[in-house]
């Protein structure tokens, strides 16, 4: 049942009426500029210039605000289950959740973490649709139902273990050309960390999508190897 949309109460110039994608991709927007913790309902109520009490309406609370907004997030994922090649599919997935990752990292806890405290069955549904979409995927390109829920933990493993890591490459000093003063690795002590020091020119280089490409490659083919899967189909 579709909800009637709610006028803010506010003063002065006319704002937008309320819904539940205006709550919640506001919501999503005070979290990519200012982090999950900012969040709340006083504050949302601030960004949307109403009454804290109408946002009930469409959030019981600040668990089901999180939950509506990684839902948001997670629909903007596309996975088509036209695709004829499976590893082909994947990979472009792969990407896809990358470059949302990327485009709002606030939100990598709630994608990645969060869903590990909660039961499969009460997690938001929108999240559980790519997971039945990629099972669905997976048994039409011939697999048993228990090797393609092999292949979805296998392939989301190795994705967000990805995406938290590339999210840890972080910079110290980007002005700078000396590879081991740009990550800061001078401070840490030659003897006792050698090895990592002189990786410096290839970490300094690091390119996510290239990186997450190869190790799809790696992982791909394992499981065609492994599961009958034919011949993986690199990019």
């Amino acid at each position: 049942m579709t909800e009637a949309p709610e006028t803010p109460a506010t003063s002065g110039s006319r704002k937008a009426r309320l819904s539940r994608e205006l709550v919640l991709g506001t919501a999503l927007d005070l979290v990519d500029a200012n982090g999950l913790e900012a969040l709340s309902m006083r504050r949302l109520a601030q960004e949307l210039h109403c009454d804290p009490m109408s946002l009930y309406r469409y959030a019981e609370n600040r668990a089901a605000l999180l939950a509506g907004v990684e839902e948001l997030v997670f629909n903007k994922l596309t996975i088509c289950l036209d695709e004829l090649d499976w590893q082909a599919q994947l990979r472009r997935i792969a990407h896809d959740v990358r470059v949302l990752a990327l485009q709002h990292p606030n939100t990598v806890p709630l994608l990645v973490t969060r869903p590990l405290s909660t039961p499969l069955g009460l997690r938001p549904r929108g999240t559980l649709r790519p997971l039945e979409r990629i099972l669905a995927l997976l048994m039409k390109a011939g697999f048993s139902p228990e090797d393609a829920l092999h292949i979805y933990r296998a392939f989301y493993s190795f994705l967000y273990g990805h995406i938290l890591n590339e999210l840890q490459e972080l910079i110290a000093d980007p002005e700078e050309d000396e590879a081991i003063l740009r990550l800061g690795l001078h401070r840490l002590p030659p003897k006792e960390f050698p090895r990592l020091r002189s990786l410096a020119p290839i970490l300094a280089d690091y390119d996510g999508e290239v990186e997450l490409d190869q190790g799809l490659s790696i992982l791909l083919s394992g499981l065609a190897e492994q599961l009958g899967g034919g011949p993986v189909l690199h990019s």
